[in-house]
């Protein structure tokens, strides 16, 4: 099954079945999901899951800094909310690797290229390329930095 129509599915599903708040959160994204349709003009196509993943990614993060910035302004309980948010649309992106995963393939990717501290962005890019929707690309930075400054 498409990964829109999971979506539309859990939506209906969640909307029946009286949680309301998971149907919301739902609603939100397949709102995204319409959004970036039309922008690129495929709306009568659709998206592909891996384009879909890249908007649930990219909603996942905006809710990640709205936690940062409701905690840091002492507001837990808006901050809990968007946590559980997160909770519910995460389940639509595949498993992220681990920190160790990620610090293997740039320990691989570094050598392969023979990097340098200025080549960090090259980097960066060659391990986002081979990753997908698989890590988070601040991790995959961080991670980069760490091992070309050592």
């Amino acid at each position: 099954m498409a990964l829109a129509e999971q979506i539309q599915n859990d939506t209906k599903a969640a909307l029946l079945g009286g949680n309301r708040f998971a149907g919301d959160v739902l609603r939100s994204l397949k709102a995204a999901i319409l959004n970036e349709e039309v922008a690129l003009g495929k709306r009568e196509d659709g998206l592909s899951d891996e384009e879909i993943e890249k908007i649930i990614a990219r909603e996942v993060k905006k809710r990640q800094e709205s936690i940062k910035l409701y905690e840091a302004n002492n507001r837990p309980e808006l901050a809990e909310n968007e946590k559980q948010e997160i909770a519910v649309i995460e389940q639509y992106l595949p498993e992220q690797m681990s920190d160790e995963e990620i610090e293997k393939l740039v320990t691989v990717i570094i050598t392969e290229m023979s990097a340098s501290p200025q080549q960090m962005g090259q980097v960066i890019g060659a391990v986002k390329a081979k990753v997908g929707n698989l890590a988070d690309g601040a991790k995959i930075a961080e991670i980069v930095k760490r091992k070309l400054i050592q």
